[in-house]
């Protein structure tokens, strides 16, 4: 993800802290704001030591988190600055924890539409057949 789609001031994300609506799940807090004047959407994300004490495990979640975020690119709206916040119950999250958890609090945050799970599509796919 290119630096142009983060929230990198401190300015900035304490405007989306003070002014934006939270939404949260047992793993991520998202802070979502809007940014008419965008032309996409910008991301901050945030891991403290609570989640991981070594920069080694805070690194690999935020390499998860933004990765997630390539992933649904053109599902975010691109009118929003929103922030997410890793909770320490993520400390120990593979990338298919991570994508699960991030979309459901995502979705619950309106920062993408509900994404059909995984395992509706197979039922779906079966049931047409």
């Amino acid at each position: 993800m290119r630096k142009s789609y983060r929230v990198k001031s401190e300015k900035d994300f304490q405007k989306v802290f003070k002014d934006g609506e939270s939404v949260a799940n047992r793993a991520f807090v998202i802070y979502k704001i809007e940014k008419t004047e965008n032309k996409h959407f910008r991301v901050g994300i945030s891991v403290g030591k609570k989640v991981g004490h070594t920069a080694v495990i805070r690194n690999r979640l935020k390499r998860y988190i933004r990765a997630v975020l390539t992933e649904y690119k053109t599902e975010i709206d691109p009118q929003i600055d929103f922030l997410v916040i890793t909770r320490p119950y993520a400390r120990n999250f593979d990338m298919t924890e991570v994508r699960k958890n991030l979309v459901h609090a995502l979705t619950l945050a309106h920062v993408i539409k509900e994404v059909p799970d995984e395992n509706e599509e197979k039922e779906s796919e079966r049931h047409s057949d």
